[in-house]
Protein backbone atom coordinates (compact mmCIF):
# COMPACT_ATOMS: atom_id res chain seq x y z
CA UNK A 1 0.00 0.00 0.00
CA UNK A 2 1.46 3.39 -1.11
CA UNK A 3 0.62 6.11 1.70
CA UNK A 4 0.98 9.84 0.61
CA UNK A 5 0.96 12.06 3.33
CA UNK A 6 -1.13 15.63 2.38
CA UNK A 7 -0.38 18.82 4.95
CA UNK A 8 -4.37 19.95 5.14
CA UNK A 9 -3.56 22.94 7.43
CA UNK A 10 -0.52 24.21 4.35
CA UNK A 11 -1.41 27.17 1.68
CA UNK A 12 -3.70 30.33 1.52
CA UNK A 13 -6.59 28.24 1.11
CA UNK A 14 -6.18 25.77 3.60
CA UNK A 15 -7.95 23.58 4.63
CA UNK A 16 -11.41 24.08 1.99
CA UNK A 17 -8.66 23.48 -0.67
CA UNK A 18 -6.73 20.85 0.37
CA UNK A 19 -8.97 18.78 1.90
CA UNK A 20 -11.27 19.33 -1.98
CA UNK A 21 -7.99 18.53 -3.77
CA UNK A 22 -7.85 15.22 -1.44
CA UNK A 23 -11.26 14.06 -2.59
CA UNK A 24 -10.39 14.83 -6.10
CA UNK A 25 -7.26 13.03 -6.22
CA UNK A 26 -8.33 10.48 -3.87
CA UNK A 27 -11.21 9.87 -7.04
CA UNK A 28 -8.03 8.98 -9.71
CA UNK A 29 -5.64 6.83 -7.25
CA UNK A 30 -6.57 3.04 -6.96
CA UNK A 31 -7.14 0.80 -4.14
CA UNK A 32 -3.35 0.72 -3.42
CA UNK A 33 -2.79 4.29 -2.59
CA UNK A 34 -4.24 6.07 0.21
CA UNK A 35 -4.06 9.72 1.55
CA UNK A 36 -3.18 10.08 5.00
CA UNK A 37 -4.55 13.92 6.03
CA UNK A 38 -2.75 15.66 8.39
CA UNK A 39 -4.09 18.78 10.01
CA UNK A 40 -7.22 19.87 12.59
CA UNK A 41 -8.85 16.45 13.07
CA UNK A 42 -12.01 18.44 14.04
CA UNK A 43 -11.89 20.63 10.90
CA UNK A 44 -11.46 17.99 8.78
CA UNK A 45 -14.37 15.74 10.15
CA UNK A 46 -16.48 18.72 10.33
CA UNK A 47 -15.55 19.30 6.17
CA UNK A 48 -16.43 15.72 5.11
CA UNK A 49 -19.62 15.90 7.45
CA UNK A 50 -20.87 19.07 5.63
CA UNK A 51 -19.67 17.47 2.06
CA UNK A 52 -21.75 13.84 3.40
CA UNK A 53 -18.45 12.38 2.39
CA UNK A 54 -17.08 8.85 4.07
CA UNK A 55 -14.12 10.04 5.22
CA UNK A 56 -13.24 6.26 6.17
CA UNK A 57 -11.71 5.91 2.87
CA UNK A 58 -8.87 8.69 4.41
CA UNK A 59 -6.08 7.98 7.23
CA UNK A 60 -6.14 11.08 9.60
CA UNK A 61 -3.10 12.14 11.55
CA UNK A 62 -4.23 14.86 14.01
CA UNK A 63 -1.49 18.05 14.19
CA UNK A 64 -3.05 20.66 16.59
CA UNK A 65 -0.54 23.43 15.25
CA UNK A 66 0.54 25.31 11.90
CA UNK A 67 3.50 26.40 10.65
CA UNK A 68 1.88 29.74 9.44
CA UNK A 69 3.85 31.46 5.73
CA UNK A 70 4.96 34.49 8.31
CA UNK A 71 6.32 32.21 11.43
CA UNK A 72 10.51 31.98 10.98
CA UNK A 73 10.74 28.35 9.07
CA UNK A 74 13.36 26.63 11.87
CA UNK A 75 12.15 28.40 14.49
CA UNK A 76 8.66 27.23 13.77
CA UNK A 77 9.08 23.68 12.67
CA UNK A 78 11.63 23.50 16.22
CA UNK A 79 9.23 24.75 18.36
CA UNK A 80 5.81 23.81 16.71
CA UNK A 81 6.74 20.16 17.44
CA UNK A 82 2.63 19.52 16.64
CA UNK A 83 2.38 20.91 13.13
CA UNK A 84 0.89 19.42 10.52
CA UNK A 85 4.39 20.03 8.49
CA UNK A 86 6.91 18.58 11.83
CA UNK A 87 4.22 15.58 11.71
CA UNK A 88 4.40 14.97 8.18
CA UNK A 89 8.06 14.77 7.97
CA UNK A 90 8.04 12.46 11.48
CA UNK A 91 6.05 10.16 9.37
CA UNK A 92 7.86 10.27 6.42
CA UNK A 93 11.07 9.03 8.40
CA UNK A 94 9.61 6.54 10.30
CA UNK A 95 8.58 5.08 6.74
CA UNK A 96 4.62 5.35 7.57
CA UNK A 97 4.19 7.59 5.19
CA UNK A 98 6.03 7.31 1.44
CA UNK A 99 5.75 10.75 0.41
CA UNK A 100 4.96 13.65 1.90
CA UNK A 101 3.40 16.51 0.12
CA UNK A 102 2.49 21.07 1.05
CA UNK A 103 1.54 23.98 -0.16
CA UNK A 104 2.60 25.53 2.77
CA UNK A 105 5.70 27.34 3.98
CA UNK A 106 8.64 26.22 1.42
CA UNK A 107 11.57 27.65 4.35
CA UNK A 108 9.95 24.98 6.85
CA UNK A 109 9.37 22.42 4.25
CA UNK A 110 12.87 22.43 3.38
CA UNK A 111 14.23 22.50 7.16
CA UNK A 112 12.34 19.70 7.83
CA UNK A 113 13.42 17.55 4.38
CA UNK A 114 17.34 18.68 5.52
CA UNK A 115 16.75 18.19 9.13
CA UNK A 116 14.94 14.66 8.81
CA UNK A 117 15.48 12.53 5.33
CA UNK A 118 18.64 14.72 4.74
CA UNK A 119 20.66 15.60 1.57
CA UNK A 120 21.73 12.31 -0.68
CA UNK A 121 26.00 11.83 0.14
CA UNK A 122 27.24 13.73 -2.69
CA UNK A 123 24.76 16.46 -3.73
CA UNK A 124 25.95 19.75 -2.60
CA UNK A 125 22.45 21.41 -2.53
CA UNK A 126 18.72 20.09 -3.15
CA UNK A 127 17.16 21.82 -6.07
CA UNK A 128 13.64 22.25 -7.09
CA UNK A 129 12.07 22.03 -10.65
CA UNK A 130 9.60 23.71 -12.93
CA UNK A 131 7.99 23.15 -16.04
CA UNK A 132 8.34 25.28 -18.74
CA UNK A 133 5.86 24.52 -22.04
CA UNK A 134 6.90 24.05 -25.51
CA UNK A 135 5.49 25.17 -28.56
CA UNK A 136 5.66 21.88 -29.81
CA UNK A 137 3.38 20.14 -26.78
CA UNK A 138 5.90 19.13 -24.51
CA UNK A 139 7.85 20.56 -22.00
CA UNK A 140 11.46 21.22 -20.47
CA UNK A 141 12.43 21.41 -16.87
CA UNK A 142 13.78 24.54 -15.55
CA UNK A 143 16.04 24.32 -12.12
CA UNK A 144 16.21 25.60 -10.02
CA UNK A 145 13.71 28.17 -9.50
CA UNK A 146 14.26 29.51 -6.14
CA UNK A 147 15.50 27.31 -3.50
CA UNK A 148 19.55 28.62 -4.51
CA UNK A 149 20.14 32.08 -5.43
CA UNK A 150 24.06 31.97 -5.42
CA UNK A 151 25.40 29.05 -6.98
CA UNK A 152 29.07 27.65 -8.02
CA UNK A 153 29.43 25.58 -10.99
CA UNK A 154 29.87 22.43 -9.63
CA UNK A 155 25.94 22.90 -7.81
CA UNK A 156 24.84 24.04 -11.68
CA UNK A 157 26.59 20.61 -13.09
CA UNK A 158 24.78 18.10 -10.50
CA UNK A 159 21.79 19.87 -11.75
CA UNK A 160 22.42 18.63 -14.95
CA UNK A 161 22.44 15.57 -13.41
CA UNK A 162 19.49 15.63 -10.91
CA UNK A 163 17.54 17.39 -13.54
CA UNK A 164 18.11 14.40 -16.26
CA UNK A 165 17.41 11.90 -13.93
CA UNK A 166 13.86 13.74 -13.12
CA UNK A 167 12.94 14.11 -16.96
CA UNK A 168 13.97 10.68 -17.45
CA UNK A 169 12.18 8.58 -14.77
CA UNK A 170 9.69 10.85 -13.49
CA UNK A 171 8.52 12.10 -17.40
CA UNK A 172 9.55 9.36 -19.65
CA UNK A 173 12.32 11.67 -21.47
CA UNK A 174 14.59 9.13 -22.81
CA UNK A 175 18.12 10.73 -22.83
CA UNK A 176 17.12 14.36 -22.12
CA UNK A 177 18.52 17.35 -23.58
CA UNK A 178 20.67 19.84 -20.81
CA UNK A 179 21.53 23.39 -21.95
CA UNK A 180 22.73 25.77 -19.74
CA UNK A 181 20.75 29.49 -19.49
CA UNK A 182 23.10 32.11 -20.69
CA UNK A 183 22.88 35.26 -22.63
CA UNK A 184 24.01 34.10 -25.62
CA UNK A 185 25.36 30.66 -27.43
CA UNK A 186 28.94 30.85 -27.85
CA UNK A 187 30.94 28.98 -25.09
CA UNK A 188 32.91 32.45 -24.01
CA UNK A 189 29.50 34.15 -23.35
CA UNK A 190 28.42 35.21 -20.02
CA UNK A 191 29.33 35.71 -16.78
CA UNK A 192 31.88 34.03 -14.34
CA UNK A 193 29.46 31.29 -13.43
CA UNK A 194 28.40 30.47 -16.48
CA UNK A 195 31.44 30.39 -18.17
CA UNK A 196 33.02 28.34 -15.43
CA UNK A 197 29.96 25.94 -15.64
CA UNK A 198 30.01 25.31 -19.22
CA UNK A 199 33.90 24.53 -19.51
CA UNK A 200 32.44 22.04 -17.00
CA UNK A 201 29.82 20.42 -19.00
CA UNK A 202 31.56 20.24 -22.06
CA UNK A 203 31.89 16.88 -23.13
CA UNK A 204 30.85 15.32 -19.78
CA UNK A 205 29.46 11.84 -19.73
CA UNK A 206 27.12 12.62 -17.11
CA UNK A 207 24.21 13.66 -18.84
CA UNK A 208 23.60 14.90 -22.57
CA UNK A 209 24.72 18.52 -22.71
CA UNK A 210 23.77 20.65 -26.07
CA UNK A 211 25.41 24.00 -25.36
CA UNK A 212 24.00 27.11 -23.88
CA UNK A 213 20.55 28.10 -24.67
CA UNK A 214 18.76 31.51 -24.81
CA UNK A 215 16.04 33.39 -23.09
CA UNK A 216 14.64 33.40 -26.37
CA UNK A 217 14.75 29.65 -27.18
CA UNK A 218 13.46 28.86 -23.23
CA UNK A 219 9.90 27.46 -25.30
CA UNK A 220 11.39 26.19 -28.21
CA UNK A 221 11.97 22.09 -28.32
CA UNK A 222 16.00 22.89 -28.09
CA UNK A 223 16.27 21.30 -24.66
CA UNK A 224 14.39 19.07 -22.02
CA UNK A 225 16.81 20.30 -19.33
CA UNK A 226 17.72 23.61 -18.02
CA UNK A 227 20.27 24.92 -15.67
CA UNK A 228 20.56 28.16 -13.90
CA UNK A 229 21.14 29.33 -10.69
CA UNK A 230 18.00 29.78 -8.67
CA UNK A 231 17.92 33.94 -8.70
CA UNK A 232 17.81 33.41 -12.65
CA UNK A 233 15.16 30.53 -12.77
CA UNK A 234 12.77 32.39 -10.42
CA UNK A 235 13.00 35.17 -12.27
CA UNK A 236 11.88 33.15 -15.31
CA UNK A 237 9.74 31.87 -13.72
CA UNK A 238 7.81 34.54 -11.71
CA UNK A 239 7.91 35.55 -15.89
CA UNK A 240 6.14 33.32 -17.02
CA UNK A 241 3.22 33.17 -14.31
CA UNK A 242 3.03 36.63 -15.23
CA UNK A 243 2.36 36.02 -18.58
CA UNK A 244 -0.49 34.11 -18.02
CA UNK A 245 -1.89 36.10 -15.68
CA UNK A 246 -1.75 38.97 -18.63
CA UNK A 247 -3.47 36.95 -20.94
CA UNK A 248 -6.38 35.78 -18.74
CA UNK A 249 -6.81 39.48 -17.98
CA UNK A 250 -6.79 40.63 -21.77
CA UNK A 251 -9.54 37.26 -21.50
CA UNK A 252 -7.31 35.68 -24.79
CA UNK A 253 -8.23 31.98 -24.70
CA UNK A 254 -5.42 29.77 -26.14
CA UNK A 255 -4.54 26.23 -25.57
CA UNK A 256 -0.55 26.91 -25.38
CA UNK A 257 -0.95 29.59 -22.98
CA UNK A 258 -3.18 27.84 -20.74
CA UNK A 259 -0.74 24.98 -20.11
CA UNK A 260 1.33 27.97 -18.09
CA UNK A 261 -1.45 27.61 -15.54
CA UNK A 262 0.53 26.57 -12.77
CA UNK A 263 -2.38 24.43 -11.40
CA UNK A 264 -1.96 21.54 -14.16
CA UNK A 265 1.33 20.81 -12.25
CA UNK A 266 0.46 21.09 -8.54
CA UNK A 267 3.98 21.23 -7.24
CA UNK A 268 7.84 20.06 -7.32
CA UNK A 269 9.51 17.48 -5.86
CA UNK A 270 12.42 18.38 -3.75
CA UNK A 271 15.41 16.86 -5.88
CA UNK A 272 18.52 15.16 -4.10
CA UNK A 273 17.32 14.35 -0.78
CA UNK A 274 16.36 10.86 0.73
CA UNK A 275 13.01 10.62 0.04
CA UNK A 276 9.74 11.85 -1.82
CA UNK A 277 9.45 15.77 -0.62
CA UNK A 278 6.85 17.88 -2.92
CA UNK A 279 5.99 21.42 -2.15
CA UNK A 280 3.76 23.16 -3.90
CA UNK A 281 2.02 26.91 -4.66
CA UNK A 282 0.76 29.06 -1.47
CA UNK A 283 -2.21 29.90 -3.77
CA UNK A 284 -2.96 26.19 -4.68
CA UNK A 285 -6.77 25.70 -5.15
CA UNK A 286 -8.40 22.21 -4.61
CA UNK A 287 -7.24 21.48 -8.79
CA UNK A 288 -3.42 21.85 -8.19
CA UNK A 289 -3.66 20.46 -5.06
CA UNK A 290 -5.19 17.16 -6.83
CA UNK A 291 -2.25 17.26 -9.34
CA UNK A 292 -0.11 17.85 -6.01
CA UNK A 293 -1.16 14.55 -4.89
CA UNK A 294 -1.13 12.80 -8.34
CA UNK A 295 2.07 14.22 -8.59
CA UNK A 296 3.84 12.83 -5.50
CA UNK A 297 2.33 9.11 -6.48
CA UNK A 298 4.63 9.69 -9.87
CA UNK A 299 7.05 10.45 -7.74
CA UNK A 300 7.06 7.55 -5.60
CA UNK A 301 6.45 5.26 -8.05
CA UNK A 302 9.02 6.57 -10.30
CA UNK A 303 11.60 5.41 -7.15
CA UNK A 304 13.35 8.55 -7.97
CA UNK A 305 15.29 8.91 -4.31
CA UNK A 306 16.28 5.34 -5.08
CA UNK A 307 17.59 6.89 -8.94
CA UNK A 308 19.80 9.41 -7.44
CA UNK A 309 21.74 7.68 -4.75
CA UNK A 310 22.38 4.54 -7.33
CA UNK A 311 23.79 7.91 -9.36
CA UNK A 312 26.13 9.24 -6.71
CA UNK A 313 26.99 6.40 -5.26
Amino acid sequence: MVRIGLDVMGGDYAPEATLSGAILANSQLTDDTRIVLIGDQVKIEAFFKDKKIDSSVFDIIHASEVIEMGDHPAKAYNQKSQSSITLGFQLLEEGTINGFASAGSTGAMMVGAMVTVKAIPGVIRPTITSPLPKLNGGFAIILDVGLNADCKPDVLYQYGILGSLYAEFVFNINNPRVGLLNIGSEPEKGNLLTKATYQAMFGTKDFNFIGNIEGHELFEDKADVIVCDGFVGNVVLKEAEAFYSLVKRKNIEDEYFSRFNFEHYGGTPVLGINSNVIIGHGISNDIAIKNMILHTKGVIDANLPAKIIEYFT
